[in-house]
């Protein structure tokens, strides 16, 4: 592993821990030349389905994209990154346990649409405004009278 201090790769581990779903080992490292220490996670990478866009266009899965809009959802939200961390292990979970080699984005985005309520309603009627392109208010108005009826 390459120190961020100085660049160099003589450096050993201090400390491993997984995480409280086991899924992430943080390690503590010591760098030998500069004296620093830093930490780095690992993550088992997943062979996850690539997605096809609307106009068919086929890209890899990028957890950063869905952390980066979900915390744009998020925003000023009580809803802490270890949250919106978990809320992606859970459709990464899903994209794995679906063993096909491509997903449909709108079917990843339904996912996201079922599962966000659950982690915030605010955050779900942004994402939701977003997702939706809704043309009017009325559209958003439709929605959030679905949205409402679903909850009760």
């Amino acid at each position: 592993m390459k120190c961020p201090y100085c660049g160099q790769l003589d450096n050993r581990v201090i400390d491993s821990r997984l995480n409280k779903d086991k899924i992430i080992t943080r390690r503590r490292r010591h760098c030998e030349a500069c004296d620093q220490r830093f930490t780095t996670y690992e993550r088992i990478e997943m062979m996850l389905p690539m997605l096809v866009k609307k106009d068919g266009r086929r890209e890899a899965w990028d957890r950063g994209k869905m952390i980066l809009g979900l915390e744009k959802a998020c925003e000023k939200r009580p809803v802490s990154l270890e949250d919106i961390d978990r809320f992606v292990d859970g459709i990464e979970h899903r994209l794995q346990d679906l063993g096909g080699k491509e997903i449909l984005t709108s079917q990843l985005g339904e996912w996201v649409m079922e599962a966000l309520p659950q982690l915030d309603e605010v955050a779900y009627v942004r994402f939701a405004s977003v997702y939706r392109q809704f043309k009017d208010v009325n559209e958003f108005m439709d929605e959030l009278k679905y949205f409402l009826g679903k909850q009760h």
